[in-house]
């Protein structure tokens, strides 16, 4: 009898450690980490949050998290951080196994009012501090920004900071680069096969700027997820296009954040680690390269922003 019970004990055991082991495996995915020109890692591949509700958002993250990303891209213009910061406390990871990035509109721009906006978003997140904080577009005071900007990173709210979409402008992407104590970690464009972006990487490139892509999949595009050619590819791989494209991101060295809502998708797009592509498959991706981007907004349209409230 007492054996009976021991081998009924032992195989409770390593069944119970076993089911532990798979639950490991589920919440963990082979995410390579960028280092950034600050010597802090960021991992490479992110969930995309644009255009989410609240609650949307949080459930999204929520599958997220559950199936291996540790990286969330939000901003206050998404009007969806509590949401992300409702799905980090539910989710029951320690905080600092998530790289939250969010950015600040340019109607809370400047001195001292950015400082407040700072701390207004760290209470919507519900966090001590935010890992990448943007500066989401290249017009109003974007310098008095970054100077409260240096002061959260130096008070311990903020650990790298980025540009988002000074890609348009030399003279705007050398205000801050140019004259800023500390230099931006990330810059965030639009960028897939598409438009590779060759300009800006030339350009970001003596700063050791890492370029986060918005839009990887074209926001859909039809042309792009059905390209025959990046199609051809994915049959050789038994993979679907939207995860070649993403993978091809992740082999040219790029942080890639696709948005989705989908649980599905959700999982397809992180599901990208269990296969490389092959130099000769590289130089096809590249071959696609048209500079074709799928939003288009001049510099003086953006001006309009400045005066755009954003809710607490």
């Amino acid at each position: 009898m007492k054996r009976i019970i021991i081998f009924i004990t032992l195989t409770v055991v390593f069944l119970i450690g076993n089911l532990s082991l798979a639950n490991s495996q589920v919440l963990t995915a082979n995410v390579p980490m960028l280092k950034l020109n600050n010597g802090i890692a960021m991992p490479q591949f992110g969930l995309g949050t644009f255009t989410a509700t609240n609650e949307a958002c949080k459930e999204a993250c929520l599958v997220a998290l559950k199936n291996g990303y540790r990286h969330i891209d939000t901003a206050h213009a998404y009007r969806n951080e509590s949401g992300v910061g409702a799905a980090v406390k539910e989710s029951g990871i320690p905080r600092e196994e998530i790289w939250i990035t969010s950015k600040l509109w340019p109607s809370e721009y400047g001195e001292g009012t950015t400082m407040e906006a700072i701390d207004k978003m760290l209470a919507r997140l519900n966090t001590p501090y935010i890992d990448l904080l943007y500066v989401h577009q290249p017009v109003g005071d974007f310098v008095g920004a970054w100077k409260d900007m240096e002061k959260a990173v130096e008070a311990g709210k903020v650990r790298a900071l980025g540009i988002s979409n000074f890609d348009d402008s030399d003279e705007v992407f050398h205000a801050i680069v140019d004259n800023m104590k500390i230099k931006p970690a990330v810059m965030q464009i639009e960028c897939h096969p598409y438009a590779q972006r060759l300009n800006v990487r030339e350009k970001v490139k003596p700063y050791e700027i890492a370029i986060e892509c918005w839009f990887p999949l074209g926001h859909g595009n039809k042309e792009l997820l059905s390209d025959p050619v990046i199609g051809k590819i994915a049959e050789t791989h038994n993979k679907t296009i939207a995860q070649i494209i993403l993978r091809w991101h992740i082999q040219e060295g790029f942080s890639v954040i696709p948005g989705a809502t989908n649980p599905d998708y959700i999982k397809e797009n992180i599901s990208i680690f269990d296969f490389e592509l092959s130099d000769e498959e590289m130089t096809t991706m590249r071959s696609l390269n048209k500079e074709k981007r799928f939003f288009n907004m001049t510099l003086e349209q953006k001006q309009g922003f400045v005066n755009m409230k954003m809710e607490d």
